[in-house]
């Protein structure tokens, strides 16, 4: 590995590090705008995990390893998925054909732990937060595939890097209704997997509305930490993926690092728009609303196949 790619390694893993906590307080300053008041610092996140980890954890007995595991491995399997993903003007550290299976199951596998982490409490309460979760999550999960087959197909590459390069600033040109209406279905897939407005609300506490919030009641201190910062690491990634589809690259390295950062930025502040002008939908509308996800992904496949 030579100089430029280790520095560029190194860029890319203390962005994907640094910057995920930076999202939430952008979206709350957001809200906070919006609703006019005067609201919390943007660095709060950043607070509120660093006091998460000064504090003790607390197990119940009936738990066992798997609920220590779940925010662990949950943490990991979504780095490793940042991993994969390129941001700015620079291709992924790790790039391979197919690699966007491996991104779009590694983020199933943190929720899958933290899912069995829900249901080894014992609790039903958890065990109905845990349900919710994965049925809303195999409902996006078809949009997320179809958004990433219309990059494929767009830019004609199967890893990660390929569509999120070059070739998709040209094939903007020649297949922009495709390419928007995914922009549109993946924007839908990041709110429901990263539990944002509509589809979850991520600062309830209403025991009949709640779904990722209801499954870590019981995390605490540096486990709830890991959870949090996990979650926020997701939204930097799906960020980054709609920076990179709708904004592409600019000219040269310097500009594509400035614009993949305003198109994240860009993002928190429309997570943080809808928040403010939207209700949480009912729980029965949620599946409409992620089946219209994949709709639209499915007709933007189409817009490209003919």
């Amino acid at each position: 590995m030579n100089a430029p790619m280790v520095l560029r390694t190194a860029l890319h893993v203390v962005a994907l590090l640094v910057l995920p906590p930076l999202l939430l307080g952008v979206i709350n300053r957001v809200k906070s705008i919006v609703g006019g008041r005067r609201g919390p610092p943007l660095l709060q996140p950043y607070l509120d995990l660093a006091k998460l980890l000064r504090k003790g954890a607390v197990y119940s007995r009936t738990t066992t390893w798997v609920f220590r595991a779940g925010p662990v491995i949950g943490l990991a399997a979504t780095a490793s998925a940042g991993v994969l993903l390129s941001m700015g003007g620079a291709p992924a550290p790790i790039a391979f054909a197919g690699d966007f299976v491996l991104f779009a199951y590694l983020l199933g596998l943190g929720r899958f732990f933290t899912a069995l982490a829900a249901l080894d409490t014992g609790s039903s309460f958890e065990g109905m937060g845990a349900a919710r979760e994965v049925t809303f999550a195999s409902l996006a999960e078809p949009a997320l595939f179809l958004c990433l087959l219309v990059l494929a197909r767009a830019t004609g590459s199967l890893s990660l890097s390929g569509m999120l390069g070059p070739d998709l600033d040209a094939a903007w040109s020649s297949a922009a209704p495709g390419l928007l209406l995914a922009a549109i279905g993946l924007f839908v897939v990041a709110l429901a997997e990263c539990s944002r407005i509509p589809v979850d609300d991520p600062n309830t506490h209403l025991e009949l509305t709640m779904i990722h919030e209801v499954m870590v009641l019981d995390h605490g201190g540096p486990d709830l930490a890991l959870i949090l910062y996990g979650a926020a690491m997701k939204l930097f990634l799906f960020g980054a993926l709609l920076s990179r589809l709708v904004l592409g690259h600019g000219a040269g390295a310097l500009a594509s690092e400035a614009l993949f950062l305003l198109g994240v930025l860009a993002f928190a502040v429309a997570v943080g728009v809808v928040e403010s002008v939207m209700a949480r939908l009912r729980i029965v509308r949620v599946p409409q609303l992620l089946v219209g996800a994949s709709v639209l992904s499915a007709f933007a496949l189409v817009l490209l196949l003919r």
